[in-house]
């Protein structure tokens, strides 16, 4: 059946709606009904239209959900605001690329009969991957974070976000079987639905054990984006962060990404003896913060990174997995970044594994903003039980994006990558949301966003490792590639009779 431009236009409009459930996870029936749709129609149109139908759906998919990008180009950035909404267009064109020829192979392959459920399911996961490993990856809006509050969540610590979002497409395609046969797909409908529901009434198994606890106070500076490496406001900055550092009373502090907004050399001349002085305040047993700076110089690269104070060894963490434009500039697109005002730009990378920071009897692996979107890098920490983190901390600084609908997501985000590990998250950012979140991915406190102030509390430590964990620290995503394209093949292969 050939795709009229009112069905791409609807596929489009319903990608769109999807992401609704990014921000209110209480509308995660949402994207399930949607994905039935397009499955639905992807079951009666030629391979031309199902990459016309999967474009529409995939590309308003990312439009909706990274939207937000045009404020941090056009209105911090300084980018023309036609060129700003087209680089937003582009990029989810780009992306939407995987779910078309997801769609394009399913409606070539397909068969008419109940594995094709399971081809759906494959092939929506192949182009979820494909969109989170190639070209350094950008999962931003994963249709597993739609499942954080729902019942799919219990295969968090099995099969991290992308494997719910493998099953979310899995049962969308058996209810667009089951209504489009008449309920003649009965069985297929039921034996999911029976599957869902026993892991929902089973509920998470717990893989880990509490490994003590650890007072912590999370610092939100709540400073505008065209304000932060104002000259004029630096004294102010710095003067907040050391009085908030100086005045929490808990063993572990928390500043946000690039708290400290200058490079070293810089603050020197800026603010002497500052940096000593913080360094002197966590001096003592007892008392230990981690702060977001940019670490080296001009002339011989500078890093994205955490420091840790203490009276332990010095500790320095540097982002590894960077953000493309924001973070390092791809090849042959110098021009383009050229185009905006980016402080720090064009960062290096740092170790792929690195240490994690001690806190008495607590291992704390930080991870900086974007990188909380990449379990399977994280997950590399857990390689040795022995040594894996205990808790998890993010630092952000999500100002670039203004008072949108990224803080929400990003929160939703850090809850996943907690029950996928089964750790504590402590989310630190600059405008929110800055929450201490349990090892079951419940928020337990949370500052409001765009406010200044300090969040207090307790962090639970977990030792021992979810079954995720324990794969995706040795292959990565591989195994979820490998069993896709198996599913994939074995499903689109035509039944003979002998």
């Amino acid at each position: 059946m050939p795709v009229t431009w009112r069905g791409g236009v609807l596929a489009a409009l319903l990608g769109a709606a999807q992401t609704l459930a990014l921000v209110h996870t209480t509308l995660w029936p949402l994207p399930l009904l949607t994905a039935a749709w397009l499955a639905g129609r992807l079951d009666r149109a030629t391979p031309r239209g199902g990459f016309v139908l999967g474009l529409a759906y995939g590309t308003a998919w990312i439009a909706a959900a990274v939207w937000w990008l045009f404020i941090s180009m056009h209105r911090y950035g300084g980018l023309a605001a036609p060129l700003a909404a087209a680089a937003v267009l582009a990029l989810a064109l780009a992306l939407g690329l995987f779910l078309a020829l997801a769609g394009a192979a399913y409606a070539r392959w397909r068969h008419g009969r109940a594995a094709d459920a399971v081809l759906f399911a494959a092939l929506w996961l192949l182009a979820e991957l494909g969109r989170g490993m190639l070209f350094t990856g950008f999962p931003w809006g994963a249709s597993g974070y739609t499942q954080v509050d729902a019942p799919l969540a219990v295969l968090a610590p099995w099969l991290g976000v992308y494997g719910m979002g493998a099953a979310l497409a899995l049962a969308a395609a058996a209810l667009a079987r089951l209504v489009a046969s008449r309920w003649r797909a009965w069985p297929l409908a039921t034996g999911v639905a029976l599957a869902l529901g026993a892991a929902a009434a089973v509920g998470p198994a717990a893989f880990t054990r509490p490994a003590g606890e650890i007072s912590v106070a999370l610092l939100q500076t709540n400073i505008s984006q065209d304000e932060k490496f104002a000259a004029e406001r630096m004294p102010a900055t710095l003067a907040w962060l050391a009085t908030a550092l100086a005045q929490a009373e808990a063993e572990l502090v928390v500043a946000p990404e690039t708290a400290v907004p200058l490079l070293p050399d810089q603050l020197e001349d800026a603010a002497p003896g500052y940096w000593q002085a913080l360094e002197a305040q966590f001096a003592q047993p007892g008392r230990a913060a981690l702060v977001g700076l940019p670490l080296g110089d001009y002339e011989r690269g500078y890093r994205n990174a955490v420091a840790g104070l203490s009276a332990g060894p010095p500790y320095r963490y540097a982002k590894a997995h960077l953000v493309p434009f924001g973070e390092f500039i791809p090849t042959g697109f110098r021009w383009f970044t050229e185009l905006m005002n980016i402080p720090l730009g064009d960062f290096d990378r740092g170790e792929a594994r690195p240490p994690s920071f001690a806190v008495g009897a607590q291992r704390v692996a930080p991870n900086i903003c974007y990188e909380d979107l990449f379990g399977e890098d994280l997950a590399r920490r857990f390689a040795d039980a022995a040594t894996a983190p205990t808790l998890l901390a993010n630092l952000s600084n999500i100002g670039w994006f203004g008072d949108s609908i990224a803080i929400p997501q990003h929160l939703n985000i850090s809850r996943l990558r907690a029950l996928e590990f089964e750790r504590s998250m402590l989310r630190a950012t600059n405008t929110g949301a800055t929450a201490i979140i349990g090892p079951d991915g419940r928020v337990q406190a949370l500052l409001t966003p765009h406010t200044r102030g300090v969040l207090t509390g307790r962090a639970q430590g977990r030792e021992g490792l979810t079954p995720y964990a324990a794969w995706a620290a040795r292959f990565g995503l591989w195994p979820l590639v490998l069993g896709a394209l198996a599913l994939a093949f074995a499903t689109s292969r035509p039944w003979r009779r002998p």
